[in-house]
């Protein structure tokens, strides 16, 4: 493509997964969207980063060193989120409220899902060892009164203590500090003196919302993430800076994904690590929103399908749910979030024997380095990945043909791993994609039936490089009435990402019974919230004009020990606005749980927390829509040639036609068994499935009859 006169302006969105590193690039003056994937480096994600951004603009026809050319890049990273699903958190310290010190160890007292009885269940590790956490003296009351002086002879004791153990990471959770900072402000002062090389997270900084445990357990988060996402952050924001400037002032606008929905500038999200802990699985969900969206589907399931996991989630009228009782892997982090459930089940998932000798999935990934034993880069452990490459499923190659597998490698595995099971290649196989599947279906059932809603009304959106090769089974395990697989899926999540708006969320804990609230005092909390939002969006370099804010409220009636979040109607606070919150409360009640006390004035509504999200708004791509053309339906499709492929253990290979996506119009239908191939996927239709491709390009699966 001719450059032209002109100068070009590209906005970029890239998405770092644990295998490929995913690309799109939109021309923010013709509308052109341009999508390519690289492998991820994972010595040093940076390098990734740069090629990947260096072969989009390649594609549209830019010349090598153009980076001038870019307005903005927004970056999706699961840096966070792989250190915590894996579990490589390094020594953490946790300094507390004297006399608080088992905190972590007591928690909530509850026992997972599937356990009978706490006789059969394990306490797993807490995310700092009890002999990490130390108290200082000092004590507020819920209000923020102090009780007992902040120790400063003490602090220092304990900051001494741990710079000569050399624990450079630290968090720091005082009692009720929500209400009052004051103590552990104090706290960083001391650490600043004492041990100066330490990275340090305070929960009044993190989280200013009470419930103790949830708080420390996310200021510890956010401290473990802190350095390793702070020198990835930094790394890459220099190397765009040095890429896209030629006199060494420009600076490229970058935004890192957050996990409520929103992106934040990378100068930013350094001191906010916490709210990247879902930042690649929130550009997806938005993505798949918003074409699930477009495409008529309005209850829709989001299965987002990488190197290392699954991440799945619900859309309900075209917008992802939010919670702040997320968690990722065993670390529960308070924050707003997608509300995503993340499973290790992605394709680079290793297959194991557990010591009673069971056929196990995952969690543990070999990523992008080594890989799986088809990338022939040192892996040697059995994938996900591999399993699909024996069974035929997918093709001999990534990425059209850039990437060759070594299926002979992959067989070898698979083999080795049957005879320890004393299964045949081919069962042993699909026992790994089977369990697979079900670690996904579950994960599916978590956002739906145990929430009170039916998986069976909703449309199931599979994409990223791995989510769409299960999709018939899923929809058998699920009863699904539908599955959409959205063009160039592999890159949805880095599509997501020029969706995104610039987001920052704020939280006050502010306890009251409905009847006692003050409208101006109320109005003041939200005023303060609204004013920190609207510092951070002048900061990012949003006129006033364009700030909005989203002021929600957490209300419960009294008693109870969890929240429900309802939205406040614009306009001023004042005793109408306070009644048409509790209004709104006891029907979302009344949706959530079936039951509400609207009619029953011996149950009071209570107020818990107050809430203000500031919103930057951008230009968000176009979507098009092509002309359907009913009688291609009828046309025998042309093919891409043919391979053996292994659906059903039982039936062994078949031979199995394999078609190219871009060849397949609006209107085109086919029937399994068949292979949907294209640049960064593979759809396998299993027999008894029809695949059908819509006005959007999207190939909606359903089953036969």
């Amino acid at each position: 493509m001719a450059t032209g006169s002109r100068q070009r302006r590209i906005r970029v969105g890239i998405d770092t997964g644990g295998t490929f590193t995913d690309v799109v690039a939109l021309d923010e003056e013709t509308g052109e969207l341009v999508t390519t994937k690289t492998p991820s480096t994972p010595g040093n994600p940076a390098d990734g980063f740069m090629a990947g951004i260096e072969k989009v603009l390649g594609l549209l026809g830019l010349p090598p060193g153009r980076g001038d050319a870019l307005t903005a890049v927004s970056h999706g990273t699961t840096v966070a989120t792989n250190q915590l699903l894996e579990g490589k958190v390094g020594a953490l310290g946790f300094i507390t409220t004297e006399g608080y010190e088992a905190m972590l160890e007591i928690a909530r007292q509850s026992v997972p899902d599937g356990y009978g009885n706490s006789y059969f269940w394990v306490k797993p590790d807490r995310i700092v060892p009890r002999h990490l956490v130390k108290g200082v003296g000092g004590r507020l009351d819920h209000t923020g009164a102090e009780v007992r002086p902040f120790d400063e002879a003490g602090a220092r004791l304990v900051a001494r203590w741990f710079r000569q153990r050399d624990i450079n990471t630290l968090a720091v959770c005082f009692l009720h500090s929500y209400a009052d900072s004051t103590q552990e402000e104090a706290m960083l002062s001391v650490l600043r003196e004492e041990h100066p090389d330490a990275v340090v997270s305070l929960s009044s900084e993190v989280l200013l919302e009470y419930r103790e445990y949830e708080r420390a357990m996310t200021t510890l988060v956010d401290a473990a993430v802190k350095p390793r996402l702070g020198t990835y952050v930094t790394n890459i924001k220099d190397r765009l800076d040095a890429y896209a400037s030629t006199d060494g002032e420009r600076r490229v606008p970058f935004y890192v994904m957050k996990s409520n929905g929103g992106v934040l500038s990378a100068d930013e999200v350094v001191h906010q690590p916490i709210s990247t802990v879902l930042s690649g699985p929130a550009a997806g969900a938005l993505g798949a929103a918003l074409i699930a969206k477009v495409a008529g589907f309005d209850r829709v399931l989001t299965s987002d399908g990488g190197g290392t996991s699954t991440d799945v989630s619900v859309v309900v009228d075209g917008e992802p749910t939010l919670t702040t009782e997320g968690s990722v892997g065993a670390f529960p982090s308070k924050i707003p979030m997608i509300d995503v459930v993340t499973v290790g089940a992605g394709g680079g998932s290793i297959a194991w024997l557990s010591p009673e000798g069971a056929l196990k999935v995952g969690p543990h990934s070999a990523g992008a380095d080594p890989g799986p034993l088809c990338y022939a880069k040192g892996g040697d452990e059995v994938t996900i990945t591999d399993a699909h490459v024996f069974l035929g499923r997918v093709p001999p190659h990534l990425l059209g043909g850039e990437i060759p597998l070594d299926t002979e490698a992959a067989a070898s595995g698979i083999r080795a791993l049957a005879d320890e099971l004393g299964l045949t290649p081919e069962a042993c196989a699909a026992g790994v994609l089977e369990i697979s599947a079900w670690n996904q279906a579950n994960a599916l059932r978590a956002v739906t039936v145990k929430r009170g809603l039916d998986v069976r009304d909703f449309t199931l959106t599979t994409f990223g490089g791995s989510g769409s090769l299960l999709l018939c089974r899923l929809a058998d395990i699920l009863g699904l009435r539908a599955v959409l697989v959205p063009p160039n899926p592999g890159n949805v999540s880095a599509f997501g990402l020029l969706t995104v708006d610039v987001k920052n969320d704020y939280v006050q804990t502010h306890v009251r019974l409905h009847d006692d609230v003050d409208a101006a005092d109320l109005a003041g909390v939200y005023d303060d919230l609204c004013g920190r939002a609207r510092a951070a969006l002048t900061k990012e370099g949003f006129p006033g004009t364009e700030h909005q804010f989203l002021r929600t409220a957490d209300l419960r009636y009294f008693g109870q020990a969890f929240e429900v979040r309802v939205s406040l109607p614009e306009g001023a606070i004042d005793s109408a606005l306070l009644a048409e919150v509790a209004e709104r409360f006891h029907a979302e009640h009344r949706t959530l749980y079936g039951y509400d006390f609207a009619d029953d004035p011996r149950q009071q509504v209570e107020w818990v927390n107050l809430r203000v999200s500031g919103v930057g708004p951008i230009q968000r791509p176009e979507i098009k829509k092509w002309s359907v053309v009913e009688e291609v339906a009828q046309r025998p499709s042309r093919n891409h040639g043919a391979r053996q492929v292994c659906f059903e253990v039982s039936d062994g290979y078949v031979d199995t036609p394999v078609f190219w996506r871009p060849d397949l119009a609006p209107g085109h239908e086919l029937a399994g068994p068949a292979i949907i191939e294209e640049f960064g996927s593979t759809v396998p239709l299993h027999p008894g499935f029809r695949a059908r491709i819509d006005a959007f390009l999207n190939i909606i699966v359903t089953r036969e009859g």
